[in-house]
């Protein structure tokens, strides 16, 4: 087995990660810096000899998916990059992050969606009698090709949310009544209305905070008065959620409850989303047990809790592990992991995304090694 698969993968100070404020537009100019484009397209900017990561706008990853995938062909990916004489350059958490915001944008983590579809929705939910696709149908209403939402999920959610508290209030006085939509709905929607012609040129973005005003608006915007945040109901009820379906609530929201539903001020519903949001989607929630099974599978326990080989014990600190952590890791320890393992002729470990789930999960709850910190002292 893999004598080495922690040792230098995993250093004790680095993997416990608070999750980070992530930008997209950081994180397309580390996929340059990285080479990742020396071999990747995207939507055909770049080389073609692996495959174009921005074809097929939905992919339906999850973040242990992604994780898991970036360390199984990370050992292919170095091996091209020395015969290119390409650097693999540093990624820190940060980096990490936004590499993962980068992602997110490009819509890796929505379900399929079906244009087709989409565009019969458009139409017999109502949505074109107000909305044209180039020109405005309605006085009021902008047409799509001037939606920026489209390309911010954020953005879009903070827009369904405000739209369907008007339409919920007109809904009210004229007794008319409004389709709700599912998170289905609003992804075919998108998959149609993000490949017009017209709306092609909208950029991709994906942004979060540090969510530090988001428990303040949570709390003055009434949420909290229903909802609780930080380890109860309102996050177990996002676990799993992306942005889309959440735009479906936040449209259904105020179909339901106009009278309970409050404006959302520009910038509001991204500081509201990165604190109750965010971390839970970022953050595995793999099973601790199983995870201790992987750490002993994978041999982590002979260098690890032994103390042998110069391995640091793996003990929780102030930053939590997660997927996140795990891809900076990788790419910051990688190469010489790889190089020590194949001067052993070792098999480099490969997980699938349960077992990484797991194995972060179990590193969250891990107690400090007494012993083996006395005798490092």
């Amino acid at each position: 087995m893999i004598r080495f698969l922690l040792l230098i993968i995993l250093p004790a100070t680095a993997i416990f990660a608070q999750p980070l404020p992530a930008d997209s537009v950081r994180g397309e100019r580390l996929f340059e810096t990285q080479h990742c484009i020396e071999c990747h397209s995207v939507n055909g900017k770049g080389a073609h000899t692996a495959p174009d990561l921005g074809r097929g706008l939905d992919r339906d990853f999850t973040p242990a998916i992604l994780a898991s995938t970036m360390w199984n062909h990370a050992p292919t990916m170095w091996t091209a990059m020395r015969a290119r004489n390409l650097k693999v350059t540093d990624v820190d958490d940060q980096a990490a992050a936004d590499l993962f915001a980068y992602f997110y944008a490009a819509r890796f983590f929505e379900k399929p969606g079906d244009a087709g579809r989409g565009k019969r929705l458009f139409s017999d939910r109502s949505c074109s009698q107000c909305h044209g696709i180039t020109e405005a149908v309605h006085p009021a209403a902008k047409p799509v090709s001037q939606w920026e939402s489209l390309g911010d999920s954020i953005t879009l959610t903070e827009a369904m949310w405000n739209h369907s508290l008007m339409m919920g209030n007109a809904q009210l006085r004229k007794g008319i009544r409004l389709p709700e939509l599912s998170g289905q709905d609003v992804t075919d929607m998108l998959v149609y209305l993000r490949n017009l012609n017209a709306t092609k040129s909208i950029a991709a973005t994906f942004r979060t905070t540090d969510g530090a005003s988001g428990k303040h608006l949570f709390e003055t915007k009434g949420c909290a008065e229903c909802h609780r945040a930080g380890g109860s109901p309102i996050t177990w009820r996002l676990s799993g959620r992306t942005l889309t379906d959440i735009a479906a609530r936040a449209w259904d929201h105020g179909l339901r409850f106009p009278a309970a539903t409050v404006q959302m001020e520009p910038g509001e519903m991204r500081e509201i989303m990165s604190y109750v949001w965010a971390r839970q989607f970022f953050q595995s929630s793999g099973d601790a047990a199983r995870g201790k099974r992987v750490f002993s599978v994978k041999t982590c326990a002979a260098c690890h809790d032994a103390g042998v080989n110069g391995a640091p014990p793996l003990e929780p600190g102030a930053r939590d592990a997660s997927e996140i952590t795990m891809v900076a890791a990788l790419w910051r320890h990688g190469p010489t992991m790889l190089a020590l393992m194949s001067e052993r002729k070792m098999t480099w470990p490969r997980f699938n995304a349960r077992e990484m789930s797991d194995l972060i999960a179990y590193l969250n709850t891990r107690k400090p090694n007494e012993k083996l910190h006395n005798e490092r002292k």
